[in-house]
């Protein structure tokens, strides 16, 4: 289990190894291209070689790529939903290239359609963009806080994703990325002993904790079940530091990096995870 924090790439994707060090990270997220989308700059031999270097030079074990914000697999707009697939595939390629190990994103939203047609558009949006794929890097789907009509803020939903033959058929569609303060948005209390084995439970009922591959680690500026994507400080926010210290504590959950994504001095709240370890350890 190692800690990281989401980096800046600005000045080029090989920097982001470097400010990862900075905050005293293991491992670290990042974007490979604008959060907004648009033309990504092409990643060419040079500066692939520039990042590995970077990463043995700061001793990082691993990366991560989030995609950009943009992302609606659900959209009725072929313009999105294709501009989607385009994306998310360019960001699996790029992550190959550079030797990042998943590519997290954001399934969308249903609006102005039922959750079952959108969840079905979204499963064909994702199988177009894996279909013929054959790099290294795999893709995780993220869990929502379930604001609204956006999806993958319920277990049954990422699920069904997940269990889509039009997927299940794509080893490069890995699992899931588990957003802490999504979940706890979404409803889903880990605040205490008893409450973090039933969601963790119920995770590994419906979805599989061998799908759960990595952990984004916030707490949250809102309560429980208010279903609003808003990260606090790690023990500053509605959730406290009990759900994380029982994370690191879990058996089942060993060997799950976790990457921070809070407001303010990351390097504090990597340091704090850090701690957490070392009192399990």
């Amino acid at each position: 289990m190692k800690f990281g924090a989401h980096v800046s790439i600005a000045g080029g994707l090989f920097n982001a190894p470097a400010n990862a060090a900075e905050r005293g990270c293991e491992v670290f997220q990042m974007f490979s291209r604008s959060p907004r989308g648009g033309k990504a700059p092409d990643i060419t031999k040079e500066m692939e070689t520039q990042f590995k270097d970077a990463m043995k030079e700061h001793k990082q074990e691993a990366a991560y790529v989030h995609a950009p914000y943009i992302l609606n697999f659900a959209s009725q707009k072929a313009s999105t939903w294709n501009g989607s697939i385009r994306l998310l595939r360019q960001d699996l390629e790029r992550g190959s290239q550079i030797g990042a190990t998943y590519v997290m994103f954001h399934t969308g939203s249903a609006k102005d359609q039922g959750i079952d047609e959108a969840l079905d558009r979204a499963i064909e949006g994702l199988a177009k963009t894996l279909d013929g794929y054959t790099g290294d890097c795999q893709l995780l789907i993220e869990n929502s806080a379930g604001a609204g009509a956006v999806l993958a803020g319920e277990f049954e939903q990422i699920a069904r994703m997940l269990d889509d033959k039009r997927l299940k058929k794509h080893k490069a569609l890995a699992g899931v990325c588990f957003d802490t303060q999504h979940a706890f948005a979404a409803g889903y209390d880990t605040r205490t002993p008893r409450a973090f084995k039933e969601t963790f439970d119920q995770f590994d009922k419906i979805i599989g904790l061998d799908r759960l591959k990595m952990f984004h680690c916030n707490d949250s500026k809102i309560a429980l079940g208010e279903n609003k994507d808003r990260h606090e400080v790690l023990g500053e926010g509605e959730m406290g530091k009990k759900p994380f210290e029982l994370l690191i504590a879990e058996k089942r959950l060993q060997g799950k990096d976790m990457i921070v994504e809070t407001p303010g001095d990351q390097a504090l709240d990597v340091a704090l995870l850090k701690k957490m370890r070392n009192k399990v350890s």
